[in-house]
């Protein structure tokens, strides 16, 4: 049987209504800081991953995301 694309096929956009909210999504947080000159790193790095992979800072430990190798702060 042999479909043809039709009205049906299509929905149309609807008109009037409220306007889509704005998402609010998470800002991508930025690993190094400027000072001077130089770039400083925030954040320590995975001593497993190697550079590039950043530790999250949490209040009692460090965490890395990507292995989830763990440092507990004293």
């Amino acid at each position: 049987m042999i479909m043809m694309a039709g009205k049906d096929d299509k929905k149309a956009p609807a008109k009037g209504g409220a306007a889509p909210a704005a998402k609010k999504g998470l800002s991508q947080k930025v690993p190094y800081a400027k000072e001077g000159d130089k770039l400083v790193k925030k954040n320590k790095e995975c001593p497993k991953c190697g550079a590039g992979v950043f530790m999250a800072a949490h209040k009692d430990r460090w965490t890395c995301g990507k292995c989830k190798y763990t440092e507990f702060r004293k």
